[in-house]
């Protein structure tokens, strides 16, 4: 029996990934699903980090986080290299982030290298501009650019990936939804997707699915929980209100988290569009249920 102070060791030793971990183990997990750091959307907390960013920062960091993704283009206003070392400061690392499809077609070069200084390694796509995309074509045309933009990012040494919203898991003309296509119609070895779960929940859609017909194609989450009553829409919800703190909503994460290996999972972040309370206490709450979560 492996304490849980060796976990880590003894996963690192043995060459088990999570995966491999998660399908092998007899027992439970115990805290930080699978001893992955917890990871925070920065976007979460961006009205405090308006006022004061390494103060902010600071604050993520005595929360617990150790792994962050950057939710602004323009780097808070620093230097991407400038952002690292505030970061790293703090103890915290910048793993992934988010551009527009408009950022990516015009200048995919200076953002890549931005995100390389930044020492990040994963490189997304926020949403497709045009949320009406109703025809297969359609899909298939982003799909093949998905393909050659991963084939770019890859040979960058760094990883793509799509994030997508409800409104992807529409039903296209003809039948067929597009997120699935999009999966089905891009190269696994240079295209992931990052799977917000509480974007698929309010679609209507299981994330377990998703993990059990798609394996490996998720090495990242967002994590972030629904309130009830907000019944399934893949349209446009111009309410205020459904998100919650993760634990405190709708969403099974036990359930999500003990099928997230066969996804891929690597790295994963509490994200929160809108909070009822001070936005650090919010991603305070996101935190320790997520640290003392079993699995």
């Amino acid at each position: 029996m492996i304490n849980s102070i060796n976990r880590r060791r003894f996963m690192q030793s043995t060459g088990l990934g999570v995966a491999a971990y998660a399908l092998s183990r007899n027992r439970l997990v115990l805290g930080n699903p699978y001893d992955l750091p917890i990871g925070l959307q920065l976007y979460t907390v961006r009205d405090h980090l308006a006022k004061d960013l390494s103060g902010t920062l600071a604050k993520v960091a005595e929360i617990g986080y150790r792994e962050v993704e950057v939710g602004d283009f323009n780097y808070y206003g620093k230097k991407p290299a400038e952002l690292r070392a505030i970061l790293s400061g703090h103890g915290l690392k910048a793993i992934s982030t988010h551009y527009t499809e408009h950022q990516l077609k015009s200048d995919l070069q200076k953002h890549l290298a931005d995100a390389k200084e930044c020492g990040m390694t994963y490189v997304g796509l926020a949403s497709l501009d045009d949320k009406d995309r109703k025809s297969l074509d359609a899909i298939k045309r982003d799909a093949e650019w998905f393909n050659k933009l991963g084939e770019a990012i890859g040979r960058a040494g760094c990883h793509f990936q799509y994030h997508g919203h409800n409104f992807d898991y529409a039903t296209l003309e003809g039948g067929g939804v597009i997120y699935d296509e999009l999966i089905r119609r891009t190269d696994p070895k240079t295209v992931n997707f990052q799977l917000d779960c509480f974007w698929c929940v309010r679609a209507g859609k299981d994330p377990v699915d998703y993990f059990d017909r798609f394996p490996g194609r998720f090495p990242q989450l967002h994590i972030k929980d629904l309130k009830p009553g907000y019944p399934p829409t893949t349209g446009e919800d111009f309410r205020k209100g459904a998100f919650t703190e993760v634990g405190q909503g709708v969403i099974d994460w036990k359930k999500i988290f003990q099928a997230a290996p066969k996804g891929g999972l690597k790295h994963f972040y509490v994200e929160q569009d809108e909070c009822d309370r001070d936005s650090l206490e919010s991603a305070k709450i996101s935190y320790t249920y997520l640290h003392n979560l079993t699995v």
